[in-house]
């Protein structure tokens, strides 16, 4: 009798549910649910409450009717038997967290807390906490904090003690009313067994937390604030779970929700990114895999410590025991591109692919796939939402340089690529730079299977190799693998994610190879970048800053 498990991946406008073999990781079904209040960022949801700039929330709500949305839909249209699913396992964007009570209540579920945004949801890209993670450093240097270098010397403002001072400072009230400071990868979980855990990958990489030592000291933060001095154990927990356990099983209520069997494995939270690795066939060093959808994560595992500038951390078993789990990444990939097509695409482009029944997307990749490199005369910084690394600095804006009239949308569109193209290069050589060796890449996410004209541009600005994982839902296979690891052999799952990997996972038969002539040309564009990288982005003209405060004055 065939077993199934169940991967749930939570992304940044939707959740989606993929049925998969246990026997061989083949996809039986898959179901995806729109968040009904997407992501929140300019007023609160039936409200007339503005949102300040760079504020990105979501209803949790939206997290609960994924679950009941996507897991019967899977069921119904497999047909597969609910008593044959051994395991469910989750992945969620990172640092998304929120405040609940002490029986998980979100507060802005709370009539008295539901118009108060700090209430809600803080998504990932959440970067109105600038302020709190520059003190956050600074207060690290100043206090001699050994664990800043494992985080390339800066924590950004997407992480979870940037979003939980942004709440003491903000709205005190708010945090004296939680109970509980948690991901909202681990409030899934809560939410599906009824038992709180917390997970290592999103401890160790957004909230500062060690195998070794632990969370930063009381010391440490009350030098931030003296309210926050207890947080860990006021309003989190030491208790943190490696991955690959099982967090328990599926209570009555989330039963009620899936239709499956109370009492169904559910593994230990993960994150979207990490859980890619093992789905993408990779669980030793020298690969790094990039995970490219609306924003861009980049993980490789190691078997040594190295301190390696703006990345985004390493943990020790972060993403498979045994290795330090390196992980850097881009703010603004798919996002960017999304940007340029809703705001400055014209509209008898857009008519000419609805004629021709063809996405838009694909479109401007057609006419750009014509263009010659370098033909355009363009070059862009890809900072639109910021830049995650190496710079670790959310109030960088994006760039693009010479344009004309005579400059047309498939070039910016090429042009836009291939900043995130170099911007994906200057992280590969920092690795390489600093003692992390990188010999080939595997790309997943949404934009690889879309998008073959970026895939190439890629391993020519980058000068390697590129394979692509064979899902089409790569975080959410990997999840189903940690499932069918916390159901265990005995059940018909596995023991170990590595046993998982060597069945479960596969990559597609194509690659993308480096083309020479594209390469040289690339390597002329690469040096202009790194130019404008470090000009605008290493305090040698800081106007993007001054520019951001000065429309933070003019919208007051």
């Amino acid at each position: 009798m065939a077993k199934y498990a169940i991967g749930v991946d939570f992304g940044t406008e939707s959740g989606r549910a993929v049925l998969v073999d246990v026997s061989n990781g083949k996809e039986i079904w898959t179901a995806v649910y729109t968040y009904s209040n997407g992501v929140i960022d300019e007023s609160l949801p039936g409200t007339q409450i503005r949102l300040e700039p760079d504020w990105a929330l979501q209803d949790p709500q939206d997290y609960i009717r994924t679950f009941q949305s996507t897991i019967p839909a899977v069921l119904q249209e497999s047909g597969v038997n609910p008593a044959d699913v051994i395991g469910i396992g989750i992945d969620f964007t990172a640092c998304t967290m929120l405040p609940v009570k002490a029986d998980g209540t979100p507060l802005s579920a709370l009539v008295e807390y539901r118009d108060n945004p700090h209430a809600w949801v803080k998504l990932w890209k959440h970067h109105a906490a600038q302020l709190e993670a520059d003190k956050i450093n600074e207060t690290a240097r100043i206090m001699g904090e050994g664990w800043l270098d494992r985080y390339g010397g800066k924590i950004s403002s997407e992480w979870f003690f940037s979003k939980s001072l942004q709440i003491l400072n903000e709205a005190p009230e708010i945090y004296a009313a939680a109970d509980r400071f948690i991901e909202a990868a681990d409030w899934v979980i809560w939410q599906l067994t009824g038992v709180e855990t917390r997970n290592a990958c999103t401890a160790g990489y957004k909230a500062i937390w060690s195998k070794r030592e632990g969370f930063p000291s009381d010391k440490y933060f009350a030098g931030l604030h003296p309210r926050l001095s207890t947080v860990i154990d006021d309003k989190m927990t030491r208790d943190i779970r490696p991955l690959g356990e099982r967090a328990g099983g599926l209570s009555e209520l989330a039963a009620q929700w899936t239709g499956l069997p109370p009492g169904t494995a559910v593994a230990i939270a993960n994150v979207d990114a990490h859980v890619a690795v093992p789905a993408s066939t990779v669980t030793e060093p020298g690969t790094m895999v990039m995970i490219i959808g609306t924003s861009t994560c980049a993980m490789v595992l190691g078997s040594e410590e190295h301190m390696v500038p703006g990345m985004c951390g390493y943990v020790e078993d972060g993403i498979i025991p045994g290795y330090y789990g390196y992980e850097a990444g881009q703010s603004c990939v798919g996002d960017h591109f999304a940007w340029f097509v809703e705001n400055c695409v014209p509209e008898s482009y857009q008519e000419e692919a609805r004629e021709r029944k063809i996405d838009i997307h694909a479109l401007l990749e057609e006419k750009a796939g014509r263009l010659k490199v370098g033909e355009s005369g363009l070059l862009a910084l890809d900072w639109w939402n910021g830049n995650r690394s190496v710079l670790v600095d959310a109030d960088l804006t994006g760039l693009l340089i010479g344009t004309t009239l005579a400059t047309k949308p498939e070039e910016i569109y090429q042009a836009l690529i291939e900043a995130t193209a170099y911007g994906a290069r200057i992280i590969i050589e920092t690795f390489q730079k600093n003692g992390v060796p990188i010999h080939e890449l595997v790309a997943c996410g949404g934009l690889p299977e879309k998008n073959k004209l970026l895939m190439q541009i890629y391993a020519d600005v980058i000068g390697l190799p590129i394979k692509v994982s064979a899902s089409q839902q790569t975080s959410a296979l990997g999840s189903a693998m940690f499932g069918a690891v916390a159901a265990g052999k005995a059940a018909g799952g596995y023991d170990s994610i590595y046993e998982a990997a060597q069945v479960m996972a596969h990559l597609k038969d194509e690659m993308y190879i480096p083309i020479s002539e594209n390469q040289n040309v690339y390597q002329l564009l690469y040096t202009e970048y790194v130019r404008l990288h470090d000009y605008f982005g290493r305090g040698g003209n800081n106007v993007m800053k001054r520019l951001k405060a000065i429309k933070a004055d003019a919208r007051k």
